[in-house]
C-alpha cells in the first residue's frame, strides 16, 4: 500500500450503523491501495464490482485483481451516462448477481461517479431485501455529495431520482488521485455541489472557495482534498440529524428543484447534474432576491463564483407551465404545494412554501426565451 499524500477520516452516524469516509490521495493508481482499504468492510466471500465503460479501463484491474486473492469477484460494467440511470441498468446488476448465485453475504462495490453509486446502492438495497455495499466515488461530485448519506435510486422519464431507497454504505473511499483522470467539465460539475455547501451553510467557506477555486481547477489535490473533507463533514453532520430527509437534510437540495427541471426537460445526460444545479442555484437566488432576502450584489456574487468554476448561470429556455409541471413531480412537493430551498442570506438556507407564486413565475419567465447575454452551455 502506498503512503497517502493527503488523508482524513470522518464518521457518518446513522440509525442502522456508523461508517467511515476515508479521504486520501495515493501516490499510484496501479497499487493495491483501493483493495486493501475496502477489504476490511467486505462481509462474506462474494463481491460484485459495479462500474462503467469509462472507469473500468482505468481503475477496475487495480481493484479487482487484489480482491480476487481473497474473495469470489464478479464485475458488472454498465454504459456511462445519466441516460442509463434506469431500471434496465439495475436489471443488468441483478442478472450478474443471479448468474453468479450470489446470496445475502455479497458485497456490492460502486466504482464510479454518482450514477454508478446511486444505482449500485439501489441494487444493494433491493437485492434479497438488502445487502452490503461500499462506495468508491471517482468524481468530485460523487465524493462531496452523492456517495455520502445513503440516498440511492434511478430516474424515471418524468422525474429525476423518483425511484429509490435510503440504504447506507459500509464505507466510502474517496481517493483524490482519481480526479487526475476527470475531464474538466466533470470537475466543474462537481464544484457546483461544493459551492452549494458554502451558499447554504457557511459564508466563510464561500470566501475560502473564492480564493482557492483557481487551484482546484488546476487539480491541486491537497486543496481539493480539503474541500472534499469540509463538504463531507457538512453532509455527515446533517445526515446524523435527519437521515431520511424529513427536515434539515432537504436544505442539501438547494438549486435541485430548478436543476432537475433542466435535466428532465433537456434529456438526462445532455446537461451534467452539476451544470443543471448551478443554473438552478442562480434561479433560486433570484427568487430569494425577489422575496427580499438577498441583495442584487448577493446574486451577482453567486453568479461570479459559479462562473469562476466554469459553470453555466443561465438555464435553457423552458416554458413556464412546462417547468411548473415538472416541479410538481419534485419530492419536496407537499399537499400539492411546491416547496423550495431559498437563501435568507449567503450561508443560510431555508425550506419554504411561503412565497408569492407569481414571483416564482417571474423567475421562470425570465429564462423562458433564449438568453443572449449571460453564460450558457
Amino acid at each position: 500500500m502506498t503512503s497517502p499524500l493527503f488523508h482524513a477520516d470522518l464518521t457518518v452516524h446513522t440509525q442502522s450503523h456508523n461508517y467511515p469516509i476515508v479521504i486520501t490521495e495515493n501516490t499510484a493508481i496501479e497499487s493495491n491501495s483501493m483493495a486493501s482499504q475496502v477489504a476490511p468492510y467486505i462481509t462474506g466471500q462474494q463481491v460484485l464490482i459495479v462500474t462503467n465503460e469509462t472507469i473500468a479501463p482505468i481503475y477496475l484491474k487495480a481493484l479487482q485483481q487484489p480482491l480476487e486473492a481473497q474473495f469470489t469477484v464478479q464485475v458488472c460494467v454498465l454504459p456511462d451516462g445519466e441516460q442509463y440511470k434506469n431500471q434496465s441498468s439495475i436489471n443488468q446488476i441483478y442478472d450478474v448477481l443471479m448468474a453468479a448465485h450470489f446470496n445475502r453475504d455479497v458485497t456490492l462495490i460502486a466504482l464510479g461517479g454518482g450514477v454508478i453509486g446511486d444505482m449500485t446502492g439501489f441494487a444493494a438495497a433491493s437485492f434479497m431485501r438488502g445487502v452490503n455495499f461500499i462506495q468508491i466515488p471517482t468524481t468530485l461530485l460523487s465524493q462531496v455529495d452523492s456517495s455520502v448519506g445513503g440516498k440511492t435510486g434511478i430516474n424515471h422519464p418524468q422525474g429525476k431520482n423518483m425511484i429509490g431507497a435510503f440504504w447506507q454504505p459500509q464505507m466510502v473511499l474517496a481517493d483524490m488521485s482519481t480526479l487526475k483522470t476527470l475531464p474538466a467539465r466533470e470537475l466543474s460539475a462537481g464544484l457546483a455541489e461544493v459551492i452549494k455547501y458554502a451558499l447554504i451553510m457557511d459564508a466563510e467557506f464561500m470566501l475560502w472557495l473564492e480564493h482557492n477555486l483557481p487551484a482546484m481547477l488546476a487539480l491541486d489535490l491537497a486543496i481539493l482534498g480539503e474541500a472534499v473533507k469540509r463538504c463531507c463533514q457538512y453532509k455527515a453532520d446533517i445526515v446524523a440529524q435527519d437521515e431520511r430527509e424529513s427536515g434539515v437534510r432537504a436544505l442539501l437540495n438547494f438549486g435541485h428543484t430548478f436543476g432537475h427541471v433542466i435535466e428532465t426537460h433537456e434529456g438526462y445526460g445532455n446537461w451534467l447534474h452539476g451544470e443543471a444545479i448551478a443554473a438552478g442555484m442562480v434561479q433560486a437566488a433570484e427568487l430569494s432576491q425577489k422575496i427580499g432576502w438577498l441583495t442584487s450584489d448577493d446574486v451577482a456574487r453567486v453568479k461570479r463564483i459559479l462562473s469562476l468554476a466554469n459553470l453555466p448561470i443561465t438555464p435553457p429556455p423552458i416554458e413556464v407551465q412546462t417547468a411548473l409541471d415538472l416541479m410538481g413531480h419534485d419530492k419536496k412537493v407537499k399537499h400539492g404545494q411546491i416547496r423550495l430551498i431559498l437563501l435568507k442570506s449567503l450561508g443560510e438556507a431555508v425550506l419554504t412554501n411561503d412565497f408569492d407564486p407569481h414571483l416564482l413565475t417571474d423567475v421562470l419567465a425570465k429564462h423562458a426565451t433564449p438568453a443572449i447575454k449571460e453564460h450558457t452551455l
